[in-house]
């Protein structure tokens, strides 16, 4: 471990801490990760990994040097390995990343980062290497938002490589449902749209940008309420599906073939089922 962060604590400053923050600003679970720590140095960690939290949208360089800091005084620690390398991803350190979600997947044996790992390969400009590795873990065991996001790195790998047939079948996931927006809605359509505009089929990549919009748009009027929650929205217009795929889209296939079902997102409690109406969308439904 010393070894691994080695380059972690070479000549690293510790930035300042307001003292209006403490280490209650930090998610209770990251709180208790921190309990094998002395209490002074749970504090100060927990302190830095807040920070870290409050600054990584509007000032990820700093957030990553509150992230260096936690890591020299806690390196065996998931949470603190998770956030060094989610700060590294966001100032485009991405071999860094890389080597820290490798450390954080061996020390909780977790795959909830393994999109920002397939992702930092690309960044490293290892596409392939990336498909591999999202390959690597059965999709129908992952989270939906996990299972979202892996799609969305796997897909963009598939660009990379020059094979947009690919990549639309990489986001055939049960998530890709017109007519429910959730949390990883307004992502996953906006990349269905950008690679049917890269196929060439800029009609449906207009309904599938429009899609996203609303979804964002439904979802901040919704938030503050149940994140489990889901949102109606309506159908913009009806896709042919025998459009959406190809007899090369086999290999992209093989691992989420079982997922993808006509019944998307069914049996989920939270979700609410449309009426057959195909009217143009103006917004969300009321409820």
């Amino acid at each position: 471990m010393q070894r691994e962060l080695r380059m972690v604590r070479a000549e690293h400053d510790d930035p300042d801490i307001p003292l209006s923050v403490t280490a209650n600003d930090l998610d209770r679970v990251a709180r208790n990760e921190l309990k094998t720590l002395t209490t002074d140095n749970a504090e100060r960690v927990a302190r830095h990994l807040a920070m870290a939290a409050m600054l990584i949208d509007e000032d990820p360089a700093l957030a990553h040097q509150h992230a260096l800091s936690a890591a020299r005084r806690a390196g065996r620690i998931g949470v603190v390995r998770e956030t060094l390398a989610i700060t590294a991803y966001e100032i485009g350190d991405y071999a860094l990343a890389l080597r820290e979600l490798r450390t954080h997947r061996r020390i909780t044996g977790s795959n909830d980062q393994l999109p920002l790992m397939v992702d930092s390969e690309r960044g490293v400009g290892r596409p392939e290497r990336a498909l591999e590795l999202g390959r690597t873990v059965d999709r129908a065991t992952l989270a939906p938002a996990v299972r979202v996001a892996l799609s969305i790195a796997m897909s963009g790998a598939r660009l990379d490589l020059g094979q947009p047939d690919l990549a639309l079948a990489e986001l055939q996931v049960p998530e890709l449902n017109p007519q429910r927006a959730f949390e990883w809605s307004p992502e996953l359509f906006a990349a269905e749209a950008e690679v049917l505009e890269e196929l060439g089929r800029a009609d449906e990549a207009a309904v599938w940008r429009k899609r996203s919009d609303v979804a964002t748009a439904a979802l901040a009027e919704r938030s503050g309420e149940n994140e489990a929650e889901t949102i109606e929205v309506f159908e913009i217009l009806e896709i042919d599906d025998d459009d959406e795929a190809t007899d090369e889209d086999d290999e992209a296939t093989d691992d989420v073939g079982d997922l993808a079902t006509d019944d998307r997102g069914a049996g989920d409690p939270d979700a609410v089922d449309l009426p057959d109406d195909k009217e143009p969308l103006d917004g969300a439904a009321e409820e």
